[in-house]
């Protein structure tokens, strides 16, 4: 088992910056790839970023490309997504979540094994 504890979410004004953090317990952190998804009102979760096990590698949708970035600290047990130029768009409940051995091809909720219980950003226009 792992556990993922999400934090870091407020309401924020457009053009804001935020940090998220996702800290893990119960396993070895660093066999896990980690990925960062988020679920608007009536909208399905849609994958926002991952990050390898290795941490070697990252991989973004377009529209997060240049404003959000994906990071890990293992000897932290913890990943980050730090999150720039927020948009009113960017507006949903943000959940890491972790997959072993997993890369950057995992980009569907189904791929992912654990999920943590989410936070909210909210970005005002």
């Amino acid at each position: 088992q792992v556990q993922l504890v999400e934090s870091g979410g407020g309401l924020v004004q457009a053009g804001d910056s935020l940090r998220l953090s996702c800290a893990a317990s119960g396993r070895t952190f660093s066999n896990y790839g980690m990925g960062w998804f988020r679920q608007a009102p009536e909208r399905e979760r849609e994958f926002v970023a991952a990050i390898s096990w290795s941490g070697g590698t990252t991989y973004y949708t377009e529209s997060e490309k240049g404003r959000f970035t994906i990071s890990r600290d293992n000897a932290k047990n913890t990943v980050y997504l730090q999150m720039n130029s927020l948009k009113p768009e960017d507006t949903a409940v943000y959940y890491c979540a972790a997959r072993k051995y997993g890369g950057t091809w995992n980009r569907r909720p189904v791929e992912y094994e654990y999920w943590g219980q989410g936070t909210q950003v909210t970005v005002s226009s």
